[in-house]
């Protein structure tokens, strides 16, 4: 800071969205429950103390973290919805190779906390799968399922596969890879369309 300027004091809000962005990034290369709150205070250039003024304890801030990598997940993955269902659907799928592509550790982070056992980790991991098998059943003009409705359940376990098909892709040198992202959502939908037609 040069002399003569003063610190921009941040609102709390603003704190709390800056120390939750600095969890996320650092998400991009640890698990969650790995996540240093001594990291995360020094990089925000707060005591770990103060940290704790905005987060009672460090499980409120890690249930941040994961639920800002969820909303992450659903708004980059939102299809335009002024195009035709089918194109939105390709666009959504297209976006979630691309955003697994990108963010490959923090989503293997993301689902291998879920995986742990870690109960908030869970919770927030099945909260995004439902958005994304509701966002897919409106897609396919089946919007109102009950949980327990076949069409439901065949949607979520897809959506399991397109999710372990994207990590193990995106996973293989950009050389190696047997498809193309169009490819790959073209054989998801085909997969889809198979599941549907049991």
């Amino acid at each position: 800071m040069k002399a003569g300027e003063t610190r921009k004091r941040l609102t709390a809000e603003d704190r709390r969205k800056q120390l939750v962005g600095i969890g996320l990034m650092m998400l991009r290369t640890q698990p969650i429950h790995e996540l240093s709150i001594d990291a995360v205070a020094a990089e925000a250039g707060i005591s770990r103390g103060l940290l704790f003024h905005y987060f009672p304890t460090k499980r409120d801030f890690y249930v941040e973290v994961m639920s800002a990598a969820g909303r992450r997940l659903l708004r980059v993955t939102k299809p335009d919805p002024s195009l035709p269902r089918d194109e939105q659907l390709r666009q959504m799928l297209l976006s979630f190779v691309a955003f697994v592509t990108r963010r490959r550790d923090s989503y293997i982070s993301f689902v291998r906390g879920a995986a742990g056992g870690d109960n908030f980790v869970v919770e927030v991991y099945a909260a995004t799968r439902a958005g994304l098998t509701a966002r897919v059943l409106d897609l396919l003009d089946e919007p109102e399922q009950a949980p327990a409705s076949q069409t439901r359940m065949a949607v979520h376990a897809w959506l399991a596969y397109v999710e372990d098909l994207a990590i193990e892709w995106s996973g293989l040198p950009e050389a190696d890879r047997p498809s193309t992202p169009e490819d790959l959502v073209t054989h998801f939908i085909a997969a889809l369309q198979a599941l549907r037609a049991l």
